[in-house]
């Protein structure tokens, strides 16, 4: 599959990181007992996070994160990074899972590109309807609770697509068999987050 080209595009932030943000390490899995620096933080693209996903859901095989981690607290505002369109929106509402999700649509420089939105507030999906435009800076939803993001503390995952998502759903989270082929699906969302790490 031909790589993202976003030369010469302007993105507006999804979250607004405040100076001093913290980029987490879940290399060891995650430390409930550690003392944040911040309210706001990075999670890392293509990183694997070892007993991190305890869930059903990821059949204790898939470990490495495929989207961003945007750490925020509740209710801070999801802003849409290009103009585009609501392509799926859901809840998906098992342990682990994303809880309520906005997949949207966008067109760079002629190809089209999805970005998952996850661990959204309830809220985020009131009034959305598939097709509906959404403007480059536009808040689009908002970071939702724990008990209505799948049961995580508060953040957006967001991640970029290749494939057309039939569903309001794709794996944020792959196993090592399968991570050669999802990142050239799923390419690092920093390329239209910026350099964020």
């Amino acid at each position: 599959m031909l790589p993202l080209d976003v030369r010469g595009l302007d993105f507006a932030p999804v979250i607004h990181l405040p100076p001093g943000y913290e980029v987490y390490d879940f290399t060891e899995g995650y430390d409930p007992a550690r003392a944040l620096g911040s309210r706001y933080g990075v999670g890392r693209y293509d990183e694997k996070r070892r007993g991190m996903y305890t869930t059903a859901l990821f059949a204790g095989a898939r470990d490495i994160h495929v989207g961003v981690d945007l750490a925020a607290p509740v209710g801070e505002a999801v802003h849409a990074f290009f103009d585009g369109t609501v392509h799926r929106f859901g809840h998906n509402p098992a342990d682990g899972d994303y809880g309520h999700t906005l997949i949207t649509q966008h067109t760079l420089h002629g190809r089209l590109v999805w970005a998952l939105h996850g661990h959204l507030s309830a809220r985020s999906l009131e009034g959305r309807y598939e097709g509906q435009p959404v403007a480059r800076g536009e808040v689009i939803a908002w970071v939702g609770d724990r008990h209505e993001n799948g049961n995580w503390n508060p953040h957006l995952h967001f991640q970029l697509s290749l494939v057309r998502p039939e569903v309001a759903d794709l794996p944020g989270a792959v196993s090592d068999a399968d991570r050669a082929h999802a990142l050239t699906l799923y390419p690092d969302p920093r390329m239209v987050l910026g350099p964020l790490y």
